[in-house]
């Protein structure tokens, strides 16, 4: 019953919830390498360990900014 109610309610908001998950991961990423795009980081000792975690994905996500290149000179993805 409660799986059917979840189903009822979250359907039509699938997608919605999928972009804003995808925004949330965006600016994440963005905070987590923004050191390495020149913008200062208080917090870089701490996120430089999520750097190799984030390389797998970081051509889609410069794609999707609409970078065609990497905007990193010491990674290049395509």
């Amino acid at each position: 019953m409660s799986e059917g109610l979840r189903e009822f309610y979250v359907a039509p908001y699938r997608r919605t919830f999928a972009r804003a998950q995808r925004d949330e991961d965006d600016l994440f990423r963005m905070l987590v390498m923004s050191e390495m795009l020149g913008v200062p980081n208080p917090a870089s000792y701490y996120t430089a360990e999520l750097l190799p975690v984030l390389y797998d994905s970081f051509h889609d996500w410069h794609r999707r900014m609409g970078m065609e290149r990497s905007p990193l000179e010491e990674y290049r993805c395509c």
